[in-house]
């Protein structure tokens, strides 16, 4: 009845239009395209062929508790073409008669959202342009709505709507799925935030955990959510609005250091009856000082691949998936993960969020699952972004903040501070103004300035955008933010930073320690004694497309490359931290070097870096 019913749908408003043969190339080696946009969807036209079928099993998904699953599709088409595709829908009905009237749109569509994923009929089958039929298998995750699968002529600039799936769903479409934890506020909280299809007029959500092994309690949860209207701009506003169901949030508090706690998700029905989630756990923070082993982990522009090879991922992030593999692989020498903006790259296709809170889940539900906010999270025009570019697809910010909790004191300016244990860690927003007398600027000194250096020796500055040092593209000894190394160098050697991390170009980048274009010290692979200099890195290479290097040689870089990976600090002690840059490909260590120092080496004088003195006694 479901099928019936939506392709009635359809066919009330079927159009009949000829098959195209436009041209497809189905692979390439990374072109930095979202691969939703690539499709016309709003040029979308009727063209059902009555002896086209499209046929989708299993019916029913997750009957094993399971938040994904892998589905057949079966197509049959008289006609068909090298550029023929098949386009996920969720929700299944995706006709124009669910379309919101929107003053973005020129013209009122046929089909007026986007896809959430698809694949070339051809994929998995070379002569379907032989035979018409082909077998394509996807692999779909559980996001509160059901599914239906739509053939397509024309390719993606010109697609025709030739055929229509039965309708399939999850057994449970709208369970409590893909928790993130997150420091709170406090070194001593944690927050767990996660999606389901609940309102809190259907059910109450909450936390059910404790300590492992110990009696359990229970932790309310706020819940929030966003609307089209909150959208800044196309695509969000348009073809690429999906609902995001409810995002709920909840906070441990009083945890004991270094404890291993359990904990799942709950739901209250109105009824009395509960949904869980399945079990998780996590390993609360050090003491702030606490001497012990603590291990950081620090990437940016990971954004999300499909691993049933569908969207043309290896031409977006053809490294996200190997990131995630190896940050899983190695989860018990992980402590804490910061990802430094660019997290999705949805751009806008709303869907894209769910897919990769989905992907880092055995990631996030497990350590804090830090993030900083980046140009393809926050710019969007007329928007109050520092940079008036649309590269959010009109989500200026407002999913990021809401799909993702951090402690900071307004999450629509997305910068704060954090500690961990020895570390004390300051998050910039490169997307708002981080020049000398901004709010910001002032945020970024009193955080540098609070870091007590006895027990928290290890400071690190961490921006999206590169506002200190990086030769790709070099411009003035800077990726297009000069204005940010003027503002922000003084501060870096005031307070002497040690470490600077960057994202948003996609490569790996290693500074000498550094200050005013020039090494303040000798050396590669150990630096010891006084906090002279930062060393900046560039840490964008977690998935995305990757970037060159500039052809300007510089004498403050020390080691570059182009290939995916990621960073992680160990610190031993108080005065011994690790810096290992490792490739995604393989986990192995390409790039290190080792910090020695105590206390009195952080307290000495150096240039732009000494605290007042007087000659009096």
């Amino acid at each position: 009845m479901e099928y019936l019913f939506l392709l009635m749908s359809i066919l009330s408003q079927c159009l009949k239009f000829g098959s195209g043969t436009a041209a497809v190339v189905h692979a390439g080696n990374g072109d930095g395209v979202q691969p939703l946009s690539k499709i016309a969807i709003h040029k979308a036209v009727y063209a059902l062929h009555e002896n086209a079928s499209v046929k989708a099993h299993p019916l029913v998904l997750g009957t094993k508790g399971g938040d994904s699953d892998w589905v057949t599709v079966e197509i049959e088409c008289p006609k068909p073409s090298e550029d023929d595709w098949i386009a996920v829908f969720s929700p299944a009905n995706f006709s124009s008669s669910i379309c919101q009237p929107s003053d973005d749109m020129e013209q009122f569509p046929d089909i007026c959202s986007a896809p959430i994923k698809y694949k070339y009929a051809n994929d998995s089958d070379a002569d379907y342009k032989k035979t018409g039929k082909s077998s394509l298998k996807f692999q779909l995750i559980n996001q509160r709505e059901d599914f239906s699968f739509a053939l397509f002529s024309g390719g993606l600039s010109d697609p025709k709507l030739v055929a229509v799936s039965n309708v399939i769903s999850f057994a449970n479409p709208k369970a409590p799925l893909y928790p993130r934890l997150s420091q709170g506020k406090s070194w001593n909280e944690m927050t767990v935030t996660w999606a389901s299809g609940y309102n809190v007029i259907e059910a109450v959500p909450f936390v059910e955990w404790g300590m492992k092994g110990e009696s359990q309690t229970r932790s309310p949860a706020g819940t929030l959510t966003f609307h089209q209207n909150d959208m800044c701009a196309p695509p969000a506003r348009t073809v690429g609005w999906r609902d995001p169901g409810f995002i709920h949030t909840s906070f441990l508090k009083d945890l004991w250091p270094s404890s291993v706690y359990t904990y799942k998700l709950g739901h209250k029905l109105v009824d009395g009856s509960f949904v869980w989630s399945k079990s998780y756990s996590f390993k609360s923070s050090p003491y702030p000082g606490q001497d012990s082993l603590q291990r950081v982990v620090i990437f940016g522009d990971m954004g999300k691949a499909e691993r049933d090879g569908s969207n043309e991922y290896s031409n977006y992030q053809p490294g996200s998936l190997n990131t995630t593999d190896q940050l899983i692989k190695d989860l018990k020498n992980i402590d804490i993960v910061f990802h430094i903006g660019d997290i999705t790259y949805a751009n806008g296709y709303i869907s894209q969020w769910d897919q990769f809170t989905s992907q880092v889940e055995r990631i996030a539900s497990t350590v804090p699952y830090m993030i900083a906010s980046g140009n393809h999270e926050r710019d969007a025009p007329n928007s109050g972004s520092f940079y008036d570019g649309n590269d959010s697809g009109g989500e200026c910010g407002v999913v990021a903040e809401t799909m993702f909790y951090v402690p900071a004191e307004n999450r629509a300016k997305f910068w704060y501070s954090t500690d961990y244990g020895m570390f004390h860690f300051c998050i910039a927003d490169s997307e708002h103004d981080w020049r000398e007398g901004s709010e910001q600027y002032k945020f970024i000194e009193k955080c540098l300035a609070s870091a007590d250096r006895r027990k928290q020796p290890w400071l690190i500055f961490v921006a999206h955008r590169v506002l200190g040092y990086s030769s790709s593209y070099w411009k003035d000894a800077s990726f297009g933010e000069p204005m940010g190394r003027e503002s922000l160098q003084g501060l870096w050697q005031k307070y002497k930073v040690d470490i600077a991390f960057f994202g948003h170009i996609h490569n790996y980048e290693r500074t000498c320690p550094v200050y005013q274009g020039q090494c303040m010290h000798v050396g590669k692979s150990h630096y010891s004694g006084i906090v002279n200099g930062t060393i900046h890195v560039v840490v964008g290479g977690g998935g995305s497309h990757l970037s060159g290097f500039g052809p300007t040689q510089t004498s403050w870089s020390l080691y570059k490359d182009s290939d995916f990976g990621f960073v992680k600090l160990t610190a031993y002690n108080h005065s011994s931290l690790l810096f290992e840059y490792k490739k995604s490909s393989d986990g192995n260590v390409y790039d290190s070097f080792t910090i020695s120092r105590d206390y009195r080496d952080v307290l000495a004088c150096v240039h732009d870096g000494c605290e007042p003195t007087t000659l009096g006694s």
